[in-house]
């Protein structure tokens, strides 16, 4: 219990310290960014008089120190400002755009564990033979080749010459959205009985979720790999093999738990990225989601909304930090003694 509450004090903390620092560099680099969104909201033709009341509405006529005071003292108080493109609460937008995002993350994620494990256990049980070089192969192209460019040619392979999938959006445009309930339209449909809308959103998400989940699985697969290797040549295992075990008991049961100790932090951290990774899926995909949201605002000048969407980010990286050293907890004995 010591343990677990020295944890989330830590964590918090680091909350606390991870918000001032990502919020103190990304005002700084955001204000010195050539541009000036008063005078896109304006027009290059607009009066001096409107473009310095625009300014005044903004703050932006005051010292760039008096801004990032009084950002801070609005983050205190959980407003992360007014969106310049869209005059919304960015907070709103955000939450808004959350659940498309949150949606296509699970997905990816569920994908890169799912077969980032089975091809780590694979390559590592059969180490130095060709299905070892072919899961290295494959691991290796996960994270060398870009997003951007990865998702480009699925879409010109798979929808311009096949046409097996959707090239972007979350549903086809003769499908209706399903009441919103968690905002996750595969959740919803399921939750309505309405299994149209929840095949449709499925083959949607599937080649964007797929292409944003391979460098994450590829990370995986190699983490898996070389904790595997390592803990079948630790004496209990060969034990076990001479005690007569049977081998998929033996990696599955055994094996892999210990092997997953290391690796839950490399899953945590996927998890993350795949947050912030999602801004190119989305942008190539067209998917309405948080990515694609602060790209449009980095296109306007939206320095709040980009503020917003870091510092969202940067929380979500400390929650799921947290939630992996709790894990440890769970899977480790030792640490729970």
């Amino acid at each position: 219990m010591i343990l677990l509450v020295t944890i989330i004090r830590n964590r918090l903390l680091m909350l606390v310290l991870v918000i001032f620092g990502v919020s103190l560099i990304t005002f700084f680099m955001a204000n010195v960014i050539p541009g000036d969104p008063a005078r896109m909201m304006v027009g290059q033709h607009a009066s001096q008089e409107a473009y310095e009341r625009i300014r005044e509405q903004l703050g932006l006529n005051k010292p760039l120190y008096v801004q990032y005071i009084d950002y801070m003292k609005g983050l205190v108080h959980g407003d992360l400002g007014t969106s310049i493109r869209t005059q919304q609460p960015v907070l709103n937008d955000l939450l808004a755009y959350f659940p498309a995002t949150l949606e296509l993350v699970i997905y990816a994620f569920i994908f890169a564990i799912i077969f980032g494990t089975l091809l780590g256990v694979l390559t590592a049980v059969k180490n130095n033979t060709k299905w070892d070089y072919i899961g290295r192969f494959i691991s290796t192209t996960g994270v060398s080749v870009p997003v951007f460019l990865s998702g480009l040619v699925v879409i010109i392979i798979f929808y311009g010459k096949l046409g097996w999938f959707p090239a972007s959006g979350r549903l086809d445009l003769f499908v209706e959205p399903p009441p919103r309930i968690t905002g996750l339209y595969t959740v919803d449909s399921l939750l309505t009985g309405n299994f149209q809308c929840f095949a449709n959103a499925l083959w949607h998400l599937l080649l964007p979720s797929i292409i944003l989940g391979y460098v994450q699985m590829s990370t995986i697969t190699r983490q898996i790999r070389s904790s595997m290797i390592d803990v079948l040549n630790e004496e209990y295992i060969r034990t076990a093999k001479a005690n007569g075990l049977s081998k998929g008991f033996l990696i599955f049961r055994y094996a892999l738990r210990n092997a997953l100790i290391p690796t839950v932090t490399v899953i945590g951290v996927s998890f993350g990225s795949l947050l912030g990774g999602a801004v190119v899926t989305e942008t190539v995909f067209n998917w309405p989601g948080m990515g694609k949201y602060v790209v449009d605002s980095i296109t306007n000048l939206d320095f709040p909304a980009i503020m917003g969407f870091t510092i969202f980010i940067a929380i979500g990286y400390v929650l799921i930090n947290l939630i992996v050293d709790l894990l440890y907890i769970v899977l480790d004995p030792q640490i729970r003694e």
